[in-house]
């Protein structure tokens, strides 16, 4: 009988890969490559590759990294940096409960906050009262998450604010999620809709799964799971749990054996079934539970099992500095479907340029692989890089494609 615990090993062989496969890094990876490759012989229709532009690219990662850490002490790519923008601290969560209530919050703000972290559009901002701050983008979700979290908006326990169950994200509203986020007419933020519809999904999923979730279903559930497992956690086993739980939150997505693949999409240069996985915000997710959960007492091992994130800041890095061009500059101009081959192809040649760049970026600080993990390189780093050269090229600092979102994915 097929095992279908959450944190089975992938199935099936060399030749025909089951739906397991590509729940997992390692199918990132192994499916980007196979489309860099064809790049690599001219073979893709939609971007060629200039790999002697990639070094332009090293060299804004090393300046923005050593700018933003003069000290080379890197943390991992997390949601948590965010929670820390304008130097205020506002992670200090449920202050006066005991250490693993304390894990369970925070597991419940970063997967909530990750998975709004979609592209907030470039007019959208947040107005934060307690600081005046006024953020925008990524920064801005992460604090307006935070705010309503601590507003309970995302409990059903008047008396427990900080904590996300499945009552509470069942019953999301558009009206209520936008309230939160400061969404009005001349304040719009992106997707709105599909992010309030993300929410209930989630919160109906994790109901459905009591033996991960508890019940009553709460997200930091997911502390008291992985402690009666182990203390010793690999990062891509997380990433696998992580995919299976929350399969069935994303919809009208390609399916493999009845299995929901999530964010994956298909190119001609994969022979056979042609699907090419990305897992953006699960990894993102992935990587943000790690600093939880380390300091929650877990030992979190193989960090570097999982891949870069195939998003716009990086992928605009490697497009911003020609290391992938256009084969035909109308690209530029279309209005493209995220799970076009065309944004499948530009995606799966960030993932294997991210790994390339990484190694190029450790030999430039001096630092070895174990030192200087792609964790680190993602944080110093070619996000931050991709943001600043975006903000060069383009008024509204955007992406280089005009990708059509929906809210869950970019």
């Amino acid at each position: 009988m097929r095992d279908r615990s959450p944190l089975s090993a992938p199935e099936g062989g060399e030749g025909v890969r089951s739906a397991g496969h590509f729940l997992t890094a390692a199918a990132v990876r192994e499916r980007c490559d196979v489309v860099f490759a064809a790049a690599e012989r001219g073979g893709t229709p939609h971007f060629r590759l200039a790999l002697g532009r990639l070094d332009e690219a090293v060299e804004r990662v090393v300046a923005v990294t050593r700018r933003q850490y003069p000290d080379l002490d890197v943390p991992f790519h997390s949601r948590w940096r965010h929670f820390s923008v304008g130097g205020v601290d506002r992670a200090a969560l449920v202050p006066d409960a005991d250490p693993a209530e304390r894990a369970r919050a925070r597991l419940d703000l970063a997967i909530v906050s990750v998975l709004l972290d979609a592209g907030a559009g470039p007019q959208w901002q947040y107005r934060e009262a307690a600081t005046g701050q006024v953020l925008a983008r990524s920064e801005g979700l992460a604090v307006a998450s935070l705010r309503a979290m601590q507003r309970g908006l995302f409990s059903a326990d008047p008396a427990n604010p900080w904590r996300a169950d499945a009552a509470a994200l069942a019953a999301i509203s558009v009206k209520r999620l936008a309230a939160a986020f400061q969404h009005a007419p001349d304040n719009p933020l992106s997707g709105l809709d599909g992010r309030a519809a993300l929410l209930c999904r989630l919160g109906e999923a994790i109901a459905a799964q009591p033996a991960i979730f508890g019940a009553p279903a709460r997200l930091g559930a997911l502390y008291d799971f992985w402690l009666a497992r182990r203390a010793e956690l690999p990062a891509p086993e997380m990433l696998v749990l992580i995919l299976r739980a929350f399969g069935p939150i994303w919809p009208g997505r390609l399916t493999l054996e009845g299995v929901p693949l999530g964010d994956c999409g298909r190119h001609r240069a994969v022979p056979g079934d042609g699907l090419v996985p990305f897992h953006k915000l699960s990894q993102w997710l992935t990587y943000s539970l790690i600093e939880p959960l380390a300091d929650a007492g877990f030992v979190i091992t193989d960090i570097d099992g999982l891949t870069g994130l195939a998003e716009y800041r990086n992928g605009g890095l490697f497009l911003d500095c020609g290391t992938i061009a256009p084969c035909d500059e109308a690209l530029f101009q279309q209005r493209l479907d995220p799970f076009g081959e065309a944004v499948v192809e530009w995606r799966a040649l960030t993932v294997a340029l991210l790994d390339r760049l990484s190694a190029k970026v450790q030999d430039r600080l001096g630092k070895s692989a174990a030192e200087f993990p792609l964790a680190k390189v993602l944080e110093g780093g070619s996000w931050a890089a991709g943001r600043e050269i975006a903000a060069e090229r383009r008024p509204d600092g955007g992406a280089p494609l005009n990708i059509v979102s929906d809210g869950t994915l970019f």
